[in-house]
């Protein structure tokens, strides 16, 4: 995301999500798990994709509950072109969970009593307009069991027509 959706995302989910889960930055996932021996590979596309393409237009479409969580539902029609290339290079190679068609979202708290969840949920419904979102480029993690290290992280550089 642009730096002040980041840092507004970042100050929600360490507000409202379980400190002993809150293990990365606010994030919107493209994809669960690409095998890690493809990691050089996938940072040699984002590369490719990050230097030609120009930063998605994305929303924030509204807040919806995950049961025991909140998040930002997102819309982003050339984010998710851009997912369907990563996709299509990496045929074959995705768990069932990735072959499918994920949901744009920012989880801002997860793991929590429905409870909480509704009270945050009408909590930030309450003020809430959908609104443009900045999508500023592409990041892969390793997953660690707990902690996420950061791999790399790509910045768009495509010039809109």
């Amino acid at each position: 995301m642009g730096a002040a959706d980041q840092l507004h995302f970042n100050n929600l989910r360490a507000a409202h999500y379980p400190p002993e889960r809150n293990h990365l930055a606010a994030h919107i996932t493209l994809f669960q798990q690409l095998p890690p021996s493809c990691l050089d590979e996938l940072d040699r596309l984002i590369r490719r994709i990050a230097a030609d393409t120009p930063p998605p237009a994305a929303s924030l479409r509204e807040i919806y509950s995950l049961g025991g969580g909140v998040a930002f539902r997102i819309d982003s029609p050339g984010l998710m072109e851009i997912r369907e290339r990563i996709a299509d290079h990496f045929t074959g190679m995705l768990t069932l969970q990735d072959q499918g068609t994920p949901r744009l979202h920012i989880t801002i708290q997860n793991k929590v009593e429905p409870a909480q969840a509704r009270a945050l949920l009408a909590e930030l419904a309450a003020d809430f307009r959908p609104r443009a979102l900045t999508i500023a480029g592409l990041a892969a993690h390793h997953y660690l069991g707990g902690p996420w290290q950061a791999a790399f992280t790509r910045n768009f550089r495509g010039v809109r027509a």
